[in-house]
């Protein structure tokens, strides 16, 4: 099955991961189907050299869009999330591909029919979507709306408006067949990241990619799900990171340079990388920044 659904790109995913570990390469096998806030696709390059060379099972607690996942593209995982919608996404890529993909066919890049789409949470009839037609309305304004921003409000509705895009491929239906093949024997769990503690054991590799901790005070990032990520939410994170190293899991998180983080983990392996973000609103104040990896190797 793997091999008839990469036999177009001539690999079968074996290969690909040979390939993107040896080369370094980020687009030869499936690719993240969502734009995603703090993304890695971009640092995998600055990553790579700092990931274990070998490890049981994979862990990825705030998976997002999964851009270290798809770039290892490991045979035994675990993801999870937070985000029950985005969460919904990834089950429906993994169970019902045909009809999320037929449901993809049928929106449109057109502004009065992306806010039609956009504000039908706040009605009674959204309750009687389908999980497949709630995950292709999520896919769909991913990448409609404006910088591929996932936003909501106090009260969870959605709240981006339409990006006005000239093409934006909202169907991508050969990567998503990929990431079908490749989630079959994934397992993908709503919830926090403490269930992490749940799987992780001796020699498994978990990756933290939490949201960051904000370097200044209008830094952070709201909301990526209606509940922010709190300074206590960091020190916890902090106490998890330690309890896996105790249980000789190999760990890696990605977070801000700044002192708070710096400190809370002083005891492990840091290393900076730079990452170049736009989502700040002055665009002078885009561009490289520093941000750390911690391990605990």
């Amino acid at each position: 099955m793997i091999k008839r659904v990469f036999k177009k790109m001539g690999l079968s995913i074996e290969e690909m991961r040979i390939q993107n570990r040896k080369f370094k390469a980020i687009s030869a096998g499936p690719k993240p189907f969502l734009k995603w806030v703090g993304g890695k696709r971009q640092l995998l390059k600055q990553i790579d050299p700092f990931l274990p060379s070998t490890f049981n099972k994979y862990i990825e607690p705030f998976v997002g869009g999964g851009a270290l996942f798809f770039y290892l593209l490991p045979e035994n995982a675990i993801l999870i999330d937070n985000n029950p919608v985005l969460i919904n996404c990834y089950q429906m890529i993994q169970k019902k591909i045909d009809p999320l993909i037929e449901a993809l066919r049928g929106h449109k890049n057109e502004s009065d029919y992306y806010y039609s789409i956009r504000n039908v949470d706040r009605l009674p009839e959204f309750s009687q979507w389908t999980d497949v037609q709630k995950a292709a309305r999520i896919m769909y304004m991913n990448k409609c709306c404006f910088n591929g921003l996932y936003r909501v409000n106090s009260k969870g509705f959605f709240n981006v408006p339409f990006g006005k895009y000239k093409n934006p491929r909202f169907l991508d239906e050969e990567n998503l067949r990929a990431i079908h093949t490749v989630l079959q024997t994934v397992t993908i769990q709503n919830g926090s990241f403490t269930k992490s503690l749940d799987h992780a054991k001796k020699n498994d590799f978990v990756y933290f990619d939490p949201p960051y901790y904000p370097i200044t005070k209008t830094a952070n990032f709201t909301s990526y799900t209606k509940d922010n990520f709190s300074e206590h939410d960091q020190i916890h994170l902090a106490k998890i990171f330690k309890e896996l190293d105790n249980r000789g899991c190999k760990l890696m998180l990605s977070n801000s340079y700044c002192d708070f983080i710096l400190d809370l983990y002083k005891d492990f392996h840091i290393e900076k990388v730079h990452a170049k973000r736009a989502i700040n609103s002055d665009a002078s104040k885009r561009g490289a920044i520093k941000e750390v990896l911690v391990m605990n190797y």
